[in-house]
Parts: C-alpha cells; structure tokens; sequence
C-alpha cells in the first residue's frame, strides 16, 4: 500500500521479527527505554542514497532520499522527518535509532580523513609502505598499491622492545615520546596511531605511550594497536591502527553531531551502530573504534537476506546487494553468512587479494565491487566499455537527474534502455530525464564505437552484469561453492534490475527479490544482534596443547566482553561463541574452527583435530594426515539471541495473468525495442504468476524479469523467479 511519495507502508502479515533492540545501547540508564519498545527506527547512508525504516509493531514505513555528503546527518534527518510525518509518529516515542554508514570506508576511499601521524618501534618506521613484500599481480611491471594513510614524514618512532613473548627487551625512552608530541603540535596532527613490535602480547609500553601523549596533548585523538587489533601480523595490525586513527575524528565528529540533533529532535531512546560483523554496538564503542564500522551497511543487507533465506527456507543463498555506488556478494549457508576477520579497503585491482589497505576487524565475508546505479562508464585506451569504480554518487548523480552529472551512469543506461519508469522512480521525488541519458550515452560510447544511444546503453548493463557475475563466480569458488548452486536474493536499490542477468550469467535457477528489497540493509538492521567480538593473539600447538592456558584466556575474553554486552542486552538471553584460528604449520594463513564454550581439557585435543580436518576439507577438498597443527589467534562473541522467523507455507499461484500495460524496452540481442508487459507490484496478490520478460514497478525499485525466467508472488510478497523449465 502506497502511504505517500517516497514512503511506504507494509503490514507485515507475515512480518520478519528479530530480537528486541530496547536496550542497544552502552548506556541504558539513561536511554529512558520502555520495557517492550514498539517504534524502531534505521538509517543506511549510502554513497548515493539514504534508507529510512520506521518499524511500529506489524507496521512498516520506508523511504529514500538523495544523501548529503557534505554533512551526511542532515539526509539522515530529513529523511527521518519525512519518515514520522507520514507514519503520524513522533521521534520522541521512538525506542531505539540504528544507523549504518558508508562514512568510513568513503573518508579512506576518497582520503578525506583526519591529518594523521604515526608512532611505531624504532626501526619500523616504514611498516605501512613495506608491507608483506608481495605483490598482488607478479607480472604486471607498473604496480600501483594504495598509498598509504600516514604519509612518510608524519610517521615517526621511538626507542622500546617487546619480544614475541611480551617480555621487556628495551624500556620505553618517555623522553623520546616528549619530543614527538612537540612535532605533532607543530604540524597540528589531529589524529595519532600507536603501534608497537609485538604489543600484542604485552601492551603496556603502548599504554604508557598514549598517557604520556595525552598529557601533553589533551585535544589529540590517539588509538592503540592493542585496543583495536590484539593480534600478531605487524603490517594488518598497524594498517588497522592506522585506519582507526583516520578516520576518528571524523567519525567522532558526526556521531556527537547526530546524537546532539537527535536530542534536540526530542529523541529519548538508545542510538546504537551495526558494525562490519553483523552486530550492533554502543555509539560509546563506535566512537572509539569507527573502523569497524567500515562495512557497517553491506553487513545490514547480509542480516537481511539471511532473515529472508530463513523464511523462504533456502538454506544455499548468494545475497547480492547492488545499491547507487557499489555491489555486494556474500555467501549465506544454512541462514548463516560467512565471516571473516580481515577486509580490504581502497582496492588498487577489483579481484587481487593484497592490492588495498588491509583493515583486520570481524567482517561478513563479502566481495565488494564499483557496480551500483551511480558508477560511472567510460572507454578505456582500447576503447572497452569499463563501468566504475568511480561514481557519480547523489552529487552530481547521474546525467538522467539533471543537477549537474555529465558523464553517463549505470542508471542512465537503465533508463535509457526503458527498465525504469522516469515519472515513478524513487516514489516520484526525482524526475529523470531519459533524453539527457541518451545524450551522454552516445557522445562518451555509442560515438567512437559507431553506436546509437541504445545499444550503448546495453554494452553498459551488459558489462555492469558480467562485472557482477565474475565477482560471484570469484567470492563462491573462494569459499569452496558453485555459484549457480545456489539461489540468489536481490536487494538494494539496483539489485532487482539486474540480478534476472546477473542469475543467468552464473548459471542460477532461482532469483528472489523480497518486499522492501530496495532499502534492504536499513530493514537488517532492525534484525541484527547486540553483539561483540574480541580476537587475541597466543599462540599454541594441538601436540604441546596447554588447556589450562586456553581456557584462562578464553574465560578472560569472555569477561571482558560481558562488561561491556551484559548492561546494553539489559536482561536479554546472550550466547558466547569460541573459535580457534588454526593452520598446518608452516602454513601463511589459518581457519576458523569452533570451540566448545565449556573449559578445555586434554581430552578435547582428538575433536579439535578432527573438526579442523573437517573444516580445511570443505574449503580444499583434502587434508594433510598427520601434519601438525598450531593455533595462532583465539576469538570470543558475545551476542543477544538472534530468532529465525519461521518458514511460510507454500502458495497456490493462479493463471498467468495478463499484461497491465506494455512498455517497450530495447533489446540489445535484436537490435530492437520489443514489446514487455509491466506490472504494478503492490497490485500483485500472492499466488500471483507472470511470464518473462516483464518488469514489475514499485517506489523503491523496479525488477526486471527476464525471457529466461517466470515469476510468481510468494506467502511473504517475494517475487519469486524461477527458470523456464526447471520446477517450480
């Protein structure tokens, strides 16, 4: 039901319910939160949008509206504001605000961080320009790497030692850390990183550094490798010490700005943050630690799509998120997505492993590309269509928005070709202009190729596909899958244009686009956990395997964690999850292998071998009989109870229903416009089932269904596409 331009309202028949999020916050006291709150709210600042939810018991409002780079909280409010006049309710009333944001990731993209400074070991000044001393593509002679965050004279070091054991080898030289502090000051650094040999094994030279500093310098941010990154690996620990510094005061800055207006607003509940690992935590911790905010969004849709496989009971997903900037893939087994605990930020080359920043935080396992509506397409020297990794964002957008883009987008070519509707897109609140697309089109790619407008158009949605397509192919033989093995959820404001092609293109039978698809990420927020993570470095090996040990350092973790989980679940269940990090010796990188969450004895050795066997031969087809194994890192998460929503039943689908009108959308394969049938979304009855090709038009987005695939409205609102000749 369409409640107004640009916000809509859902009643939730068969609504997705996660767990309560009345206290998400570090600071419940004073949140002034109702027992069973009733008004939840979410924000998702994207690169070029931003996603609005309202949640008020079975009822859902959404909407969209351009994002304000320049003061990203202004977007967030007024389309907050826009949100509650529709909806009749009052920000005051509100329990609890989520807020995911691209903030971070785009500050290190774009370097538009704090001016930042270094302090590391004497002797490692260089760490972040070194690196591993690999090179991500061995034959390409003109490599480009990112440049480093800290540039060479901000990075500066001091006399101190730690061995690999944390025992002192050389006392810290105080008069050393005086005498950077009084450049720092000279060259007004806002933000200053600490990393230090070995500190995480004993942090204590790198704690008296920062109370030293801080003395002298009040104002100065500082962040310590032991706090954010308490594993061994000097370059991913210092690179995510780095990354934390820059963008902090930014991050800081917006978060303090956001909670000031949200007061002033009237708002009394708890605003908390998702993280990059699918949890939510306090602004409190957000604040000092934004870099794990970095994937904050992506990792909202991953929460989403899993709530929705656990409905629809498809227990192998591809979540694709495709919204204005970038595009997402992600695995989703048995209504669990994939984690990791490194991810790259600044990628030199789209695919290679090692050519971006590596920031070593809890993450969902994803690989992220410049795909989305915005991303803009160009010839390269070769003159091939190449599509982003640079976009046109909300400012300028698109050349088809008319406010200042000149160089043609994806969503130009959308529009070009007749996929969306240019009176009805995003509710009616942007009026595009298909002739200014067209324009675009044909003066930067359809001319030096000989082309018309149109046809540039499909090369455009052609490459955007396949660009797509080879990064599900690339992230699911990564993880030890087949991509077309599994079915595919659509969300995100592009996604649903494009995943019919992208399915085809993988060998995928079965596509869904959920209700509310185009503001996905902002609904998984409202269903993620409050969580935290911690992982420490010790090592050990199962042959010399000292349980005693372990556990002590496991049950610490846990107590830590709970300090801080414990007052924000305020009284909700919590459950601790352990995982040992483990690798054959010799080997340069580990698996993640759970633990038991009772204490370790020696007899639990024979089950921690056989479950890592277990867990390498479903990546790699194979173990090594025998070989010894060590333990390099430890992790514990702390996390509210996450409640699968139950499966809906199935449906009994109607005829094929006719066409409500016809559009003509031009076919690339033809070189022609053909006729399709269009459809109302929200005019579709469950049960209701159509035959590609066809769109299907709604406020937030549109899909596009193509020849290859019929399609029917399931018991959730789900268009369900399925491939011709295969069972439904």
């Amino acid at each position: 039901m369409v409640s107004g331009v640009g916000t809509y309202l859902v009643t939730l028949e068969n609504g997705i319910s996660g767990p309560s999020l009345s206290s998400a916050s570090g600071t419940v006291e004073d949140a002034g939160l109702r027992a069973e709150p009733k008004l939840k709210l979410s924000a998702d600042v994207g690169g070029t949008f931003t996603d609005i939810v309202l949640e008020h018991g079975t009822q859902r409002w959404t909407g969209k509206v351009l994002t304000t780079p320049s003061s990203p909280e202004e977007g967030v409010l007024r389309g907050v504001g826009e949100v509650m006049a529709r909806a009749g309710k009052s920000i005051a009333d509100t329990d609890i605000f989520v807020h995911g944001t691209t903030l971070a990731t785009n500050a290190i993209i774009e370097r538009r961080g704090a001016r930042v400074a270094l302090i590391a070991t004497d002797g490692f000044r260089d760490v972040l320009e070194i690196g591993t001393e690999s090179r991500y593509d061995q034959y390409e002679l003109a490599l480009v790497r990112p440049k480093p965050l800290v540039e060479r004279p901000l990075r500066f070091t001091v006399r101190e030692r730690m061995d690999a054991r944390g025992c002192i080898r050389l006392a810290l030289n105080e008069h050393d850390i005086a005498t950077v502090a009084k450049t720092l000051k000279a060259k007004k650094i806002e933000s200053v990183a600490i990393a230090f040999l070995h500190s995480y094994a004993n942090p204590a030279h790198e704690q008296a550094a920062a109370k030293l500093l801080q003395s002298l310098m009040p104002e100065l941010y500082i962040t310590l490798s032991s706090e954010v990154c308490p594993e061994m690996r000097e370059f991913e620990r210092t690179s995510t010490a780095a990354a934390n510094a820059y963008v902090q005061p930014l991050m800081d800055g917006y978060l303090a700005r956001m909670q000031e207006k949200m007061k002033q607003m009237g708002f009394r509940g708890a605003l908390c943050l998702m993280t990059s690992g699918g949890g939510l935590t306090s602004v409190e911790t957000a604040r000092k630690f934004p870099v794990r905010l970095v994937e904050s969004g992506p990792a909202g849709g991953s929460v989403f799509a899993a709530q929705i496989a656990a409905r629809l009971g498809e227990r192998k997903v591809l979540a694709f998120d495709m919204g204005g900037t970038t595009a997402k893939v992600s695995l989703i087994e048995d209504y669990r997505s994939e984690t990791s605990r490194v991810f790259e930020v600044d990628r030199a080359a789209r695919f290679l492993k090692g050519s971006g920043l590596p920031v070593r935080i809890p993450v969902i396992e994803m690989v992220e590309i410049g795909a989305g509506g915005g991303s803009l397409a160009r010839l390269d020297s070769l003159k091939r269509v190449i599509v982003g990794p640079e976009s046109a964002s909300s400012v300028p957008g698109p050349v088809c928005y008319n406010v200042g883009g000149n160089q043609p987008a994806v969503t130009d070519a959308d529009v070009a070709l007749g996929l969306i509707d240019p009176a009805t897109f995003a509710g009616g609140t942007i009026k595009l202009h298909p002739e200014l697309a067209k324009k675009a089109l044909k003066s930067v790619i359809g001319d030096p190729l000989g082309l018309d407008a149109e046809m540039a158009a499909y090369a455009v949605y052609e490459m955007v596909c396949e660009n797509m397509a080879s990064a599900a192919r690339v992230h699911t033989v990564e993880r030890g899958a087949v991509a077309s093995d599994h079915t595919v959820i659509a969300f995100g404001g592009a996604a649903p244009l494009h995943v019919a092609r992208v399915a085809e293109k993988i060998g995928a039978n079965r596509v869904i686009v959920p209700p509310n698809a185009g503001v996905g990420s902002a609904v998984g927020f409202l269903a993620a956990p409050i969580s935290y993570e911690m992982v420490k470095t010790k090592y050990m090996r199962l042959d010399t395997f000292d349980a005693t040990a372990a556990t002590g350092l496991l049950n610490a973790m846990s107590k830590e964690i709970r300090t801080w989980v414990e007052p924000a679940a305020h009284g909700e269940p919590l459950v601790e999850r352990r995982i040992a990090f483990m690798r054959y010796v010799g080997q340069g990188h580990e698996i993640a292998v759970e633990l038991p969450v009772h204490d370790l004895v020696d007899a639990d050795i024979p089950a921690l071998r056989v479950r890592y066997e277990a867990d390498y031969e479903a990546l790699f087809k194979r173990s090594i009989p025998a070989a010894a194994i060590e333990i390099m890192a430890w992790s514990v998460n702390l996390s509210t109870v996450t409640k699968l929503p139950e499966q809906i039943a199935d449906v009994d689908l109607f005829p094929t229903l006719a066409a409500h009108e016809i559009v003509k959308v031009f076919d690339g394969r033809t070189g022609k416009p053909v006729d399709i049938s269009r459809y109302r979304r929200d005019a579709l009855a469950t049960g209701a089932r159509l035959s590609g090709p066809a769109i299907i038009t709604e406020d937030e987005t549109s899909t596009y269904v193509t020849e290859n695939f019929d399609a029917w409205i399931d018991g959730l609102g789900s268009i369900v596409m399925e491939r011709k000749g295969t069972k439904a």
